[in-house]
């Protein structure tokens, strides 16, 4: 691991997922230490090659995936991050969280995440699976537990609706990244 914090970076499958490869670019410019997690959805989007040349790390795309050394990579990442960013998070991926669940890469990870660790949670979904009273309890459950939410916001959804589902803008989630991985 790099002197610098270390981003875990969790891209479920969302159609804002290409928006996550300028997410990781920026953060590695910013001299942030950046490990990307795809979950098997966020793979029909996006593909592991550009995030794995942007952040200069193997990307994990499966629970089983193994680097050297004895530890499970998912864990050893758990251990050592200092913030877990999930952008864009889907419905599925927020009710994982909220119900522990740990059936893949991304959500084992963030079961076994470190409790130094802040966890970031930038939403991507339709209007109505956002506002659905379902996904607000698990918003709530979550936010109760620490975890902290950027956006969604308003504007035209890829599902052709008008309303809130956005992912946050890039700058804005990069910003609130660097914040939180500051030094002091």
């Amino acid at each position: 691991m790099s002197d610098s914090p270390l981003i875990v970076l969790g891209v479920t499958g969302s159609i804002a997922a290409h928006r996550a490869i300028d997410v990781a670019s920026q953060l590695t410019k910013a001299g942030r230490d950046v490990r990307v997690v795809l979950t098997a959805d966020a793979q029909r989007f996006v593909q592991p090659l550009p995030f794995r040349t942007l952040s200069r790390h193997p990307v994990v795309t499966d629970l089983y995936d193994e680097e050297d050394g004895w530890r499970p990579t998912h864990i050893a990442l758990a251990d050592d991050a200092t913030l877990l960013l999930i952008a864009p998070a889907t419905a599925n991926t927020i009710a994982k969280l909220a119900l522990g669940l740990a059936d893949d890469a991304l959500s084992a990870l963030a079961l076994a995440l470190n409790p130094e660790a802040r966890v970031l949670v930038a939403p991507a979904m339709n209007g109505k699976m956002w506002l659905h009273p379902a996904t607000q309890q698990h918003v709530a459950t979550l936010r109760s537990r620490g975890v902290e939410f950027i956006g969604p916001e308003e504007g035209l959804l890829s599902c052709g609706y008008e309303g809130i589902g956005r992912l946050w803008p890039v700058d804005g989630i990069v910003a609130r990244a660097l914040e939180l991985t500051a030094a002091g």
